[in-house]
């Protein structure tokens, strides 16, 4: 297969292309300097003259406290350059596989969201315009993968276990909020699936974390054992710390989706921040 990934300077666009190649695919990895999402003749162009088989679209607007005062540069990336890849995969008949969030959501409860739960209300921009991608991608593209994630970290970029470490190692205590729920997600587990998707023809939408649950407290302690740090973490509630964007409570997904289409889950989150951690080591990082 010939697969465009885009957003391949970020954490899981990186991971998404090593495992393409890994598997004999070719893959097409492009960034802002490649392609900018947001003009639509740019994106057709360059799709136009790859006539991939499949699009991988992980490029997308992530800062979330800072999209709330930049709706509409937020919006023309998730939503309009979105809006755009689909098009063109519907005109060159190429399958598109959209990474969304578990921020569509409104975070309240403490039910798992399901897949195919109804998006009434997100509880920020960011969580909004990436709802409006999605409905982007089901307006326009019949073959079409929705995968939504949460806490999502990978050896290609800054994320919370890298904080954590910094933070740790500075001060050797530090307080975490205990009262969000979801489930961490590593990107190299996560790209394994994604190419497993990506090669079937199982479309739809589904949630991928890697398996099990737990607080951003939780999460902490896990990281400074597996560092072998010895970090004092105080619980605190999220009031603690006031965000601009207003953060879910619940982000817990199921993945019997998954399951039920025959796809691998991922491991769990203990041993993939294990095995993180590791690589961290590895490399001189810890």
């Amino acid at each position: 297969m010939k697969v465009i990934v885009t957003g391949v300077k970020g954490q899981l666009g990186h991971d998404v292309v090593e495992e393409l190649a890994k598997r004999g695919h070719t893959a097409i990895g492009i960034d802002i300097a490649d392609c900018d999402i947001t003009d639509a003749s740019a994106v057709d162009s360059v799709i136009g003259r790859a006539k991939p088989d499949a699009v991988i679209h992980c490029a997308a607007y992530t800062a979330v406290d800072k999209a709330e005062d930049n709706v509409e540069i937020c919006r023309k990336v998730n939503a309009k350059g979105t809006e755009n890849i689909a098009k063109s995969c519907k005109e060159y008949g190429a399958k598109m596989m959209y990474i969304s969030t578990d921020y569509v959501f409104d975070g309240q409860g403490q039910r798992p969201w399901e897949p195919d739960d109804e998006v009434t209300q997100p509880l920020n921009v960011y969580g909004q315009t990436k709802y409006e991608g999605e409905v982007a991608v089901t307006s326009n593209v019949d073959k079409f993968f929705i995968v939504r994630i949460s806490w999502v970290f990978g050896i290609n970029g800054s994320n919370f276990i890298r904080t954590m470490l910094r933070l740790g190692k500075e001060r050797g205590a530090v307080k975490v909020v205990d009262d969000q729920i979801g489930s961490p997600t590593y990107t190299y587990d996560l790209a394994i699936l994604l190419v497993d998707m990506i090669e079937s023809d199982k479309y739809g939408r589904y949630h991928a974390t890697n398996e099990g649950l737990c607080s951003w407290y939780e999460f902490t302690k896990e990281i400074y054992a597996a560092a072998g740090l010895d970090v004092d973490v105080t619980p605190v509630p999220a009031t603690e710390f006031p965000t601009k964007a207003k953060r879910p409570y619940n982000s817990r997904m199921s993945k019997e989706k998954l399951t039920a289409n025959g796809f691998n889950r991922l491991p769990s989150w203990q041993d993939a921040t294990k095995r993180y951690v590791e690589l961290l080591k590895e490399n001189d990082e810890i």
